[in-house]
This record gives C-alpha cells, sequence and structure tokens, in this order.
C-alpha cells in the first residue's frame, strides 16, 4: 500500500479546513445545508424501510422518570416526570429551537440598539412594511379557511426567513441595488419580530398565572442584575434555564423564553476602550522584557510562559471589551445555521405523503378548509403585495422614503424574496390545529408544511426571476447623459 507523504497530508488537510470555513462563511451555505435536510427529512419520511424507524425515533421519550417502589396500595411515594411529555420532537422543538429564538433575539435587539432598526426614521419603513406583508398574507389565508376546521393556521404564511432570502440575495450579487438588499434585511428582523409576538400571543397553550408571575419576577430581577452591570455569562445562564422551565410549565411557548433572555442581555462590554489601549501598552512591554528572562541570555522559544500569560490576558481583555450579546450571537451563529436549523428540519419537514392529493393545492373542504390554498398564495402573493402595498402607503403618507436606486418594479421583485417562509412559517405549522381531533391535526399540518415548501421555492424562483429580468429591461434602456 502506497503511503501518502506526512506534508502532503497535512497539506490536504489544511485545504479542507480552508474550504469548511469558507463554504460556511457564505450567506447561501446555511440555505443549502437545510434544503438538503429537508431532501432527507421527506426521504425518511416516505422510503417504506424508513419511514416506521423516523416515527418511533422523534417520538422516542426522553423524560427522566424518579419512581420509588409501588406500596401496598398500589400507588408510589415519588412519581416525578421532568419535563413531561418531552419526545425527541419536543426536544428539538421545545430546547433547540430555544437557542434559535435566542440567537434571533440577540439580532433584533443589535439592529433595534445600533442597526436598521436604531432610529424612527431608519426603523419605520420596514417596520411597516412587515407589518404589510404579515396582515395580507394573514387575510388571505382566513378569505380561504374562515369558519373551518383550519382557521387557526393563519400565523403560518406571515413569516419571512431571513437566511433564505439574504441568501438568494447574495447570489444575485449586484443585480440587486445595495438599498434594497438592506431594506429586505431589515423588514426581515422587522418580520421576525412580528412573528415571535403572533406565537407568544395565540400559540401558546393554556396559561399558568401563578408561574408566569414567578416568571417575570425573575425576569425583573434579571432586568436589576443587568442594571447593576453584571456581565458574567453564568449569572444568565442559570436564570435562563430557570425562566424556561416557568415558561414551559405556565403554558407560554419554551422558545420565548430565548426572545426574552436575548433581550436580558447585556450589551456593553466589560471593558472600555481606554482601558484596552493601557493594559495593550502595558503587556506588549512586557512581552519584550519576558524576552530575556536572566538577561544574559536570550530564550529562544515564543512565546516562553510568562509571553503566554501576557497574551492570555490580552484576549481575555480584547474579547471582553466586545458586549456578552456581541460574543453570544458570534459564537452560536454557526451551530444554530449548521446544527439546530437541520436538525430542525430533519425532524418537522419530514411529512408523511400518503397519496399524490396532498400536492393539489386547490383541494378545499367546506369542513377543513384548504391550508395548501392559504399558505401557498399567502406567501406567493400576499406576501410581496403586502410588503409593496404598505411600503407605497409609508412614502404617500411622508412616513418613510423609497429605497435609494430602486424602483418600484424591482422593489416588488426584492418583496417576492420574503414569501420564503420555510423555517419560520413549518415552525408556526408545528404549532397549529393542535385544537382538532390528532388525525385532523396531522392531515392539516402536513398541508401546511407541504404548501410552505413549494411556496417557497415558487417564491424564490419568482423572485430571482423577476430580479434578473428587470435589470435587463433597465440594461436595454437609454442612459440618460
Amino acid at each position: 500500500m502506497k503511503l501518502i507523504p506526512t506534508y502532503k497530508w497535512a497539506k490536504s488537510v489544511r485545504a479542507l479546513n480552508a474550504t469548511q470555513k469558507s463554504f460556511i462563511n457564505q450567506p447561501w451555505a446555511s440555505g443549502v445545508v437545510l434544503i438538503i435536510s429537508v431532501v432527507i427529512a421527506m426521504l425518511l419520511a416516505n422510503l417504506p424501510l424508513t419511514r416506521e424507524l423516523y416515527k418511533s425515533i422523534l417520538d422516542t421519550d426522553l423524560s427522566i422518570h424518579i419512581l420509588s417502589p409501588i406500596r401496598d396500595d398500589g400507588t408510589r411515594a415519588i412519581d416525578w416526570i421532568f419535563p413531561e411529555g418531552m419526545t425527541v420532537e419536543k426536544f428539538i422543538n421545545d430546547i433547540l429551537m430555544v437557542i434559535f429564538f435566542f440567537t434571533v433575539g440577540l439580532e433584533i435587539k443589535r439592529e433595534v440598539v445600533c442597526g436598521e432598526l436604531s432610529t424612527p426614521k431608519k426603523a419605520i419603513m420596514p417596520v411597516i412594511a412587515a407589518a404589510g406583508g404579515m396582515l395580507v398574507p394573514a387575510l388571505i389565508y382566513t378569505i380561504f379557511n374562515h369558519g373551518t376546521e383550519a382557521s387557526t393556521g393563519w400565523g403560518i404564511p406571515t413569516a419571512t426567513d431571513i437566511a433564505f432570502a439574504i441568501g438568494i440575495m447574495s447570489i444575485l450579487g449586484n443585480r440587486v441595488p445595495i438599498s434594497l438588499k438592506i431594506f429586505l434585511t431589515a423588514l426581515a428582523i422587522a418580520d421576525d419580530l412580528g412573528a415571535i409576538i403572533v406565537v407568544a400571543l395565540f400559540y401558546g397553550g393554556h396559561i399558568n398565572i401563578a408561574l408566569l408571575a414567578i416568571s417575570l419576577v425573575l425576569i425583573i430581577f434579571i432586568y436589576l442584575m443587568n442594571q447593576q452591570g453584571e456581565k458574567r455569562p453564568v449569572h444568565y445562564l442559570i436564570p435562563a434555564v430557570a425562566v424556561w422551565f416557568l415558561f414551559y410549565y405556565a403554558g407560554v411557548h419554551a422558545t420565548m423564553s430565548g426572545v426574552v433572555m436575548a433581550f436580558l442581555i447585556p450589551m456593553e462590554g466589560k471593558y472600555n476602550r481606554a482601558y484596552l489601549e493601557r493594559k495593550n501598552a502595558e503587556y506588549t512591554r512586557r512581552l519584550h522584557l519576558y524576552e530575556d528572562l536572566d538577561n544574559d541570555k536570550i530564550v529562544d522559544e515564543f512565546p516562553n510562559d510568562m509571553q503566554r500569560h501576557c497574551l492570555r490576558r490580552m484576549s481575555y481583555i480584547a474579547t471582553n471589551c466586545m458586549g456578552l450579546s456581541y460574543r453570544l450571537e458570534h459564537i452560536l451563529n454557526p451551530w444554530v445555521n449548521f446544527l439546530i436549523m437541520p436538525i430542525f428540519a430533519l425532524a418537522n419537514a419530514g411529512v408523511e405523503i400518503p397519496d399524490v392529493s396532498y400536492f393539489n393545492i386547490f383541494q378545499y373542504t367546506p369542513e377543513l378548509g384548504s391550508v395548501s390554498m392559504g399558505v401557498f398564495f399567502g406567501l406567493l402573493l400576499g406576501k410581496p403585495i403586502g410588503i409593496t402595498l404598505a411600503s407605497l402607503i409609508a412614502i404617500k403618507a411622508k412616513m418613510g422614503e423609497k429605497p435609494s436606486g430602486s424602483t418600484w418594479p424591482m422593489l416588488f421583485a426584492v418583496a417576492c424574496l420574503g414569501g420564503i417562509g420555510f423555517t419560520m412559517s413549518i415552525f408556526v405549522d408545528t404549532l397549529s390545529f393542535g385544537e382538532n381531533a390528532p388525525e385532523i391535526t396531522e392531515h392539516l399540518r402536513a398541508s401546511g408544511k407541504i404548501a410552505v415548501l413549494t411556496a417557497s421555492l415558487c417564491a424564490g424562483i419568482l423572485g430571482s426571476s423577476l430580479i434578473i429580468l428587470f435589470n435587463k429591461i433597465k440594461a436595454k434602456q437609454p442612459q440618460v447623459q
């Protein structure tokens, strides 16, 4: 057997690592991974060899059972299950998705504090556009499903998947004006905030007022701790677990605990710029001093023990000049995009399709309505129409300005990308229809998920095609000197 020389093997490993890092840093990479996860989930749910295994894995009980021996009267002194009813699927949707909503909350907070939503002038236009992009799809869905078993699913077509929308715009490159890229990004962030409010208000369970009150007291305590300048992560991690526990049993959807905690994480760094510069100068001097430890011989090793101490301190101080919120967002984003979201897609996009009728978006019954038509047309038509009309109203009312260098056709084309609901729409679908009979709930959720996937694909194709078309038309027009 021919052995590969060590240096060639090391070079190959370095090249592979560089390729992986380059892929991860691409704005469209997470979308590609999500699409692959969806395809795998659909195959697992529908192939005869994997269908039952897929279901059994998702239904596996993960609750901790603490039981004492059975007494003579047939009862137990201790009969405790935590968390009650926790399966693999619920673990993904109620625990892993908390981390997803936590990172979304961090991003929203950053944009509100110092980003595209930081001033009324910046925020008003995308916020109004996002509101229109939620109201019109909800209205379209309600027209198809009012008074039917599917009526509670109106929140499904109101969401925009920011990762896919931005990924497609990055692929299109300079065909999309920078101002419209910023506009859609800010709109998607405002849309995420709207989706969070919808989930919190309309898709929770029966509220336990006592537990909710305790959670509010704890949240106030965390807020006061923040105001007192507490910056250590552990002092927020432990209360975060307690808030999740209280939300889970209070009837508020547990993922909302992630959003709440995100808004309580401090954005200010532990050290200021003056402290950084002073310590950086001090440790830089020490690095040179430690090169000659005995004053008679130069130590060749770099860094030596003392220098390593200096470098660690410099790294620690530099890191803590950034707020905990920024650091957590930077750390968690790759894990969310390339682990949590693919796992979520694997668990929730696996829709069993008994027959081709599930793909018939025009299917309608007086009892069940049509989730497919409501979701499909809500995302594909409702989103761009709502975003464009709301933007037009905002501009005519002089509450906002049209993104510079853009035209109304191009704004409509970019708004079509807002119809890519995907992650958040599927998540809302998993929370909908729970008050119906189990078989009806399963049917409605399956129809909703298929409609979300179909509409998101069509919205991406439509938006991209219109952007390319309008660019070609613009290129053919004579340039005004």
